[in-house]
């Protein structure tokens, strides 16, 4: 796929990044440099048409979509039309005039378009956490007779409530096992272990893992495998129907764009349907809903997965978001993905690591993501104090700053201009080293 960047794009870019064409002639050698592959990296840039797709405020360099994503610039008409007219003139006969009913298995196949899905796997609504705890649960259930459920001590910790409450529901025992160790946990009590449940990537440093390789040796050992997509989905290619993935969850408000508490998603295999049990028997999920039987009688395929009545304006919202994928290849997306951590990771080096920085996200490209974390003892002030200069990054505890990197929107520029912020913010001493927390910290 070859674009040009529109001129619309272009002119955002400069008047965001600091990239310009009067870059001060007596800046040191290395940010000369880095300016220079900034501005050669965005030019040659694919995806610089996508940028039009968001609406990014004006003097403010985005790195929080791994968080929260943008506002898509589709979002607010699909909206306005959904409350107005959909809502507020047809009333409840949008339900079928309007496509609400099949919204969750509609937006669920789109997303799974994203996710290498076939369609009707994938379905939309409630939360991450129900969904992920009707994975457990139902993976769980397919193996019968096994006392192990697997899992990473270093997950987001949701993950590792919901492990903890299907073990003790289940009655299993909970392993706590990084990546790089389960292996040797499955050859040596593959038997006893029913599910393992594990992410791509590390949300607090980045770190990529073979996804592939993982679920191979799950199912080498006779165990399902469950994957949490929130910190990949939309950032990278995944595979989930080509990597024989079992189940796998997702959060719709990361690099979807979706909307802040943006309904989640849960993938099943299909050769998992016919068994497929989940813990919370919803009404939708039915295979009459509108028959209002006294039993439960679960819907065939992937239907079964719904639960309650679905979130209609948070949903189509993310339908609308999703649409910034259009005509996109997930492979562009990886590729520059790849280009602009690693630029960033240049940055670091050449510019922050003489204050202080450090990375803790691997330099090598097949085990990254789509963020860089940098490690700073005063990384909360200083996060706080980058917004304050323009630039929106985020932390995490003790003293992690993570800078989150989105292909459809972020240019190589916008990274150095962050580098440069942080740089001065240290270099002058412009932050309060031991900031009070005065609400939540992203």
């Amino acid at each position: 796929m070859t674009t040009t960047p529109t001129t619309s794009a272009s002119t955002t870019s400069a008047s965001t990044t600091g990239i310009s064409t009067n870059t001060a002639p007596a800046a040191a050698p290395a940010e000369s440099r880095l300016a220079e592959a900034a501005a050669r990296l965005d030019a040659d840039d694919r995806l610089a048409h996508a940028r039009d797709r968001f609406l990014l405020p004006p003097g403010v360099v985005y790195l929080d979509g791994n968080s929260l994503g943008p506002l898509p610039a589709a979002v607010p008409p699909v909206l306005t039309d959904v409350v107005t007219r959909q809502w507020g003139t047809d009333l409840i006969g949008s339900w079928n005039d309007n496509g609400w009913w099949e919204a969750p298995l509609r937006v669920g196949d789109a997303i799974g378009a994203l996710l290498g899905a076939a369609p009707g796997q994938t379905v939309a609504g409630d939360s991450t956490s129900v969904q992920l705890y009707t994975a457990l649960d139902a993976a769980v259930s397919l193996r019968p007779g096994r006392t192990l459920l697997v899992t990473d001590p270093g997950h987001f910790p949701t993950d590792r409530y919901v492990a903890a409450a299907v073990a003790e529901r289940r009655g299993l025992e909970l392993r706590r096992v990084p990546p790089a160790g389960l292996p040797d946990v499955l050859r040596a009590e593959g038997e006893r272990v029913a599910v393992i449940s594990y992410s791509p990537v590390d949300f607090r440093t980045g770190e990529l893992f073979d996804m592939g390789a993982l679920t191979r040796a799950a199912h080498d050992a006779g165990a399902t495998a469950v994957w949490d997509l929130c910190p990949a989905a939309g950032a990278l290619p995944v595979d989930l129907d080509a990597l024989g993935v079992d189940f796998a969850v997702g959060c719709g408000y990361k690099f979807l764009s979706g909307g802040p508490g943006a309904p989640a998603y849960l993938y099943a295999a299909h050769r998992h349907h016919a068994e497929l049990r989940t813990p919370l028997p919803g009404w939708t999920g039915h295979a009459d809903p509108f028959g209002l039987s006294r039993d439960y009688t679960p819907a065939p395929g992937i239907a079964r997965a719904r639960i309650g009545t679905p979130p209609i304006l948070s949903l189509l919202a993310l339908e609308a978001a999703l649409t910034a994928y259009d005509g996109v290849d997930l492979a562009d997306v990886r590729a520059k993905s790849l280009s602009l951590t690693g630029f960033f990771l240049r940055c670091a080096d050449e510019l922050l690591a003489p204050f202080g920085f450090s990375s803790v996200t691997p330099a090598d490209p097949d085990r990254r993501g789509s963020q860089v974390s940098l490690r700073h003892p005063h990384a909360h002030a200083l996060t706080r104090a980058l917004a304050e200069r323009g630039v929106i990054a985020d932390m995490r505890a003790p003293d992690l700053l993570r800078f989150g990197v989105h292909a459809l929107y972020t240019t190589h520029g916008d990274l150095l201009t962050a580098a440069r912020r942080l740089r001065d913010l240290v270099a002058e001493g412009a932050y309060d080293p031991a900031p009070r927390v005065t609400g939540p910290v992203t």
